[in-house]
């Protein structure tokens, strides 16, 4: 087991935003969290982070992962696509967590660091400032930054907003490959297509009970099909 969710509520100031959420993830899985904007799809991300406590139930990891092994990337704001640092220091950054009061990085993280660079193809623009990279690019270097930081678990928070489609299809890709290599995937999103091609698993939270099943059970469930006419009519500017 890598992570489970028993009757977990969570929100803020006493007023909960998602009820009795359950499901249970072992290594491997690739999870895929859909919902309406405000179902609280980010504010269960930062209780996987452990950023926020729940108001009942417990969120548990396993016995091999613990807090600052989880990878994270987060949706970017425009000021954060304009950050002046070279590529490699952001995804060096990944190691922060983990170098405690160390001011310098060692020379097996700089090791895995030129590793997850090259295994997302960015080494050759490693000494160019991050800013002047494509928004495609940009998501590659936080993918390796998030891949410093754990080999066990990936919690992606919208990872295409704003990609046009090809490079939408190359960073879905990407993260099949890693999943595939044994990384546990938690994705949030819009994308029932995306959630049908590449998850083997979907939550889907909303203000009614939530639905956790094999992504198979979801696309025949009748929120999984309400939910995926409602974002193609979205997409459409019905």
């Amino acid at each position: 087991m890598v992570l489970s969710c028993e009757d977990v509520s969570l929100g803020y100031e006493g007023k909960p935003v998602v009820e009795h959420l359950n499901f249970r993830l072992e290594q491997g899985d690739y999870l895929c969290i859909l919902g309406e904007n405000g179902s609280g799809k980010s504010t269960l991300m930062k209780a996987i982070l452990g950023l926020k406590s729940p108001m009942q139930g417990m969120l548990v990891r396993g016995e091999d992962l613990k807090a600052n092994e989880i990878g994270y990337l987060p949706q970017q704001t425009v000021t954060q696509r304009d950050f002046p640092a070279s590529v490699q220091e952001i995804v060096l950054s990944g190691f922060l967590s983990k170098r405690g009061m160390r001011p310098f990085y060692n020379k097996e993280e700089r090791k895995i660091a030129q590793k997850n660079m090259k295994r997302l193809e960015i080494e050759p623009f490693m000494k160019k400032c991050y800013r002047d990279l494509s928004g495609g690019q940009q998501q590659r270097v936080l993918l390796a930054r998030a891949l410093c930081a754990t080999s066990k678990l990936l919690l992606l928070d919208e990872p295409v907003a704003g990609l046009d489609p090809r490079v939408t299809a190359e960073m879905y890709e990407l993260i099949q490959k890693l999943n595939r290599e044994g990384i546990t995937i938690i994705m949030v999103s819009h994308d029932t297509q995306a959630a049908a091609q590449y998850a083997n698993k979907v939550l889907h939270v909303s203000d009614k009970p939530e639905f956790f099943d094999s992504k198979e059970a979801y696309l025949k469930s009748a929120i999984g099909r309400q939910y995926a006419d409602y974002a193609t009519t979205r997409e459409e500017g019905v």
